[in-house]
């Protein structure tokens, strides 16, 4: 395929978002059904044809139909169908407008810039240049959707809130586009879609200034693409981080995210700890170290989940903050006793029978390995002391939880890792939850 043709091609799928301009005049069953029966219809297009030509995109070209715009329209029509179900108020046509727009004007445009980059290669191209394209575009047209419906339907929204629900809809988006090779039709506009109108839900809880968040989005940004230039992250990673940055700091405040960062920095670092003895052995990270999405997700859900909680229940911030503390006093002390504790030369005791095991069994326990632990527990709760809470009894309690949570981690390795249960990034988000739960209940308990 030529990159000319590919290059119009790409035009006229980012172009189509222009229907958006169509939503506030319609009822919603209307468009369910036309985007449906558009779905039908280029489902049945077949090569060869004109219009093949001009709508089919490389992967569509190899499988022989247009598969990406089928999906486009299926899902699209979904979420129509999702707000006819549950009605216009619960389920805004402003968020399906603004899904659309973040998947024909950020994915079609940073998909240019992928075209641009590839030249002559088969395969997607994924930098930090076109994600950060996609974030642009994806915030600025999404937005501008949002807005024009609203408008046109009358319905008073602050600005404020349209902003972030479309600066949330295109990280998401953004994220899932690194994420996925021929089924992005799908997850973006899905997964856009979805984020915006959770926290939509959330009513006027995120009303964030404009500039405010532009600083917000920035720094993030930036924290995420140093991650990824020092080889700590890979793409998937840095959007990862940056969404992670956003809500977590909107949600807070900044010292939050960065004794997250902290995590994964101390992560990074110690993952290269004598990455040669550990390759050698077969028991080193892959890719060099470089983590991705689910490392980043599995370790961090749970201080997603916890520092959104603070945001939206602030009358139970006394519990909530301690367990923010220790999933990712967890996370650490987990992450430290792995990379320091594989390097031990004696031989790992399995920490439920205290067998010996050979290096790199999951559930095998050093010593080596639990002084590695309770320094990475500790150094999270020494930060803790510094910038979040003077409080040193809370410092002690961070230091427990994340101790015990990053033992609970090696148990769950030991059992249901072992019989195939739970993968490795199952188990991280189980012990993180389990160190969140474990710090909050020693809190609570001692009455602090």
């Amino acid at each position: 395929m030529k990159l000319t043709q590919e290059y119009k091609t790409q035009c006229i799928y980012i172009f189509m978002g222009l229907i958006v301009l169509l939503f506030p005049f319609l009822p919603a069953y209307f468009f369910m059904l036309a985007f449906f029966c558009a779905a039908l219809f280029v489902s049945r297009v077949r090569p060869g044809t004109t219009i093949f030509q001009m709508l089919a995109r490389k992967s569509d070209i190899r499988q022989g139909r247009l598969k990406g715009l089928t999906y486009l329209f299926l899902i699209i029509g979904s979420l129509f169908l999702i707000s006819s179900i549950f009605g216009p108020s619960k389920f805004p046509i402003f968020i399906i407008g603004g899904a659309l727009a973040i998947t024909t004007f950020g994915d079609g445009v940073s998909d240019i810039i992928n075209i641009h980059e590839r030249k002559i290669s088969s395969e997607k191209v994924y930098s930090a240049k076109s994600s950060l394209v996609f974030l642009i575009c994806g915030v600025i047209f999404s937005y501008l959707a949002c807005a024009w419906i609203l408008a046109w339907k009358g319905q008073i929204i602050p600005e404020e809130l349209i902003f972030f629900l479309a600066v949330i809809g295109a990280v998401t988006g953004a994220l899932l586009e690194s994420m996925t090779y021929n089924e992005d039709n799908i997850v973006i506009p899905f997964g856009s879609a979805m984020s915006m109108w959770l926290f939509f839900t959330f009513s006027y809880g995120y009303l964030v200034e404009r500039v405010y968040l532009l600083q917000v989005i920035i720094f993030a940004f930036v924290l995420g693409y140093l991650a990824y230039r020092m080889r700590i992250a890979d793409i998937s990673a840095m959007l990862s981080a940056t969404l992670l940055g956003i809500v977590i700091i909107i949600s807070t405040d900044v010292w939050w995210y960065l004794m997250l960062l902290a995590f994964f920095l101390l992560g990074g670092l110690f993952t290269r700890y004598k990455y040669d003895l550990k390759k050698a052995h077969g028991i080193a990270e892959s890719k060099g170290g470089v983590r991705g999405y689910k490392n980043v997700f599995s370790n961090s859900l749970a201080a997603l989940v916890l520092a959104v909680a603070f945001k939206v229940f602030p009358t139970q911030s006394i519990l909530l903050l301690p367990a923010y503390l220790g999933s990712i006093a967890t996370a650490t002390g987990d992450t430290l006793a792995s990379e320091i504790g594989q390097t031990w030369k004696g031989e790992p005791r399995m920490i439920t029978t205290l067998k010996k095991v050979r290096a790199g069994t999951d559930g095998g326990v050093t010593v080596l390995g639990e002084f590695a632990a309770f320094a990475g527990s500790g150094a999270i709760a020494l930060l803790s002391l510094m910038f979040i809470k003077n409080d040193i009894s809370l410092a002690f309690i961070v230091l427990a939880g994340g101790f015990i949570g990053t033992n609970i981690d090696s148990v769950l390795g030991a059992t249901l890792q072992q019989k195939g249960y739970l993968s490795n990034n199952g188990v991280n988000l189980f012990a993180t939850i389990s160190g969140a739960i474990i710090t909050a209940l020693i809190y609570s308990s001692l009455g602090s």
